[in-house]
């Protein structure tokens, strides 16, 4: 038969019992009260059988008396679980110490996010929060619910319409929308608007005022363009002139663009370290000392570990260093007027404002020397030509 539950927690073992008189030596143990089960022949003649703990050390006179021989095969139940346990304490210890540090660290709040704000400062936010319970390494178990601290913010921070905040493991966000506030247009004067600089007009759209120019036709500086008086020489009435106005400019520009030049590239040597990183702070692993290049540049990749859905506030973090190096790079003649011309128009562009094109170019002059390609060149550019001029002035002239 099996054992029994009580002598699994008393603790059994299974014996061989060897000798010419191993059935006298259980029908003694029997007749005394020891409890024996599963008894069994093997095929070689001698007997196995399940005993307790507390009966073994009592077979020791029978096998005197008997002649007989045992041999424990195998140790069951609570003692001897016991004894195996103990020997792996510290490992279980660990195990324990392991789950419950994750479980210690899953229910800190970690990093808070802000979102949505223009006009109130991030710290001004924070704090804030902070007085309501919500800052980095606050337990989640003593946060108030997400609906009552978001009706909470937004009654202590001043302009926000609404605040949300949504925790997601170790993460809180706060997202604050603020309140619209109508913009504050400045009081301006009558004025026109004229030509800054000479033109051919190619586009004109008169919002406010009375349009003076059509296109294709030539203006020069000063000209008026949209005229802030509207009526006739009896009934006049004056307005601010509002509108936009593009033309056709000329830009003449002196290009040097040398033939060698010197670009920074990677030579292909790299160096790695490893961080372990738990929150915002980062603990070097390897790759101490200074950085073995001169000049290079450095990349990093976070990975966070994860558990199940969450993502855990701690991780590893590698820094890829890049060696980087200056090349002399020899271009042709081609490809150096191209360099200098490309280099032109964007500083046309961003010297003339938005919504600028360049329509054309013209080179008026060439030539090579001293390792350099030279050109005079002349840009049509389309670009607006409007600026303002007070009525008073007008009136004053």
């Amino acid at each position: 038969m099996n054992a029994s539950w009580m002598q699994w927690v008393r603790g059994y073992v299974t014996i061989r019992v060897k000798g010419e008189s191993t059935e006298r030596l259980v029908n003694r143990a029997l007749e005394t009260g020891l409890q024996l089960w599963s008894i069994r022949r093997t095929s070689g003649g001698d007997l196995l059988c399940e005993v307790t703990v507390g009966d073994f050390f009592r077979l020791r006179p029978l096998l005197k008396e008997t002649s007989c021989r045992i041999h424990v095969i195998s140790r069951k139940g609570l003692p001897f679980w016991m004894v195996r346990l103990e020997k792996r304490l510290f490992f279980a210890g660990g195990l324990v110490l392991f789950f419950v540090g994750m479980y210690l660290l899953s229910s800190l709040i970690w990093s808070i996010d802000v979102k949505g704000n223009d006009r109130l400062s991030e710290e001004q936010i924070l704090q804030v929060a902070k007085q309501e319970g919500l800052y980095p390494f606050q337990w989640s178990f003593r946060l108030a619910d997400t609906d009552v601290l978001s009706k909470r913010l937004a009654q202590k921070l001043p302009g926000a319409a609404w605040v949300g905040v949504d925790k997601r493991g170790t993460k809180v966000t706060i997202q604050v929308v603020e309140t619209t506030i109508p913009e504050v247009k400045p009081l301006l004067n009558p004025r026109h608007l004229v030509a800054s600089t000479d033109a051919v007009v190619t586009q004109i759209m008169a919002d406010v005022g009375r349009p003076v120019v059509t296109r294709n036709m030539r203006v020069k500086k000063g000209d008026v363009l949209i005229s802030g008086i509207l009526g006739d020489e009896g009934h006049t009435r004056n307005v601010v002139a509002k509108g936009s106005v593009k033309g056709i400019v000329w830009h003449e520009y002196d290009i040097s663009s040398p033939l060698e030049r010197q670009v920074k590239g990677y030579t292909g040597e790299k160096a790695v370290r490893w961080y372990a990183v738990v929150g915002d702070r980062a603990l070097k692993l390897s790759g101490f000392g200074d950085p073995p290049f001169k000049t290079y540049e450095t990349y990093r990749q976070l990975e966070k570990a994860s558990w199940r859905t969450r993502t855990l506030p701690f991780g590893r973090m590698k820094e890829t260093i890049l060696e980087t190096g200056i090349q002399n790079q020899t271009l042709t003649e081609e490809e150096a007027k191209s360099a200098g011309l490309l280099q032109a128009r964007a500083d046309i562009l961003s010297k003339v404002g938005p919504g600028a094109e360049v329509r054309a170019e013209n080179i008026l002059h060439e030539k090579t020397d001293n390792g350099k390609v030279y050109m005079k060149v002349l840009f049509e550019v389309e670009q607006s030509i409007t600026m303002e001029r007070p009525l008073v002035q007008m009136q004053g002239d």
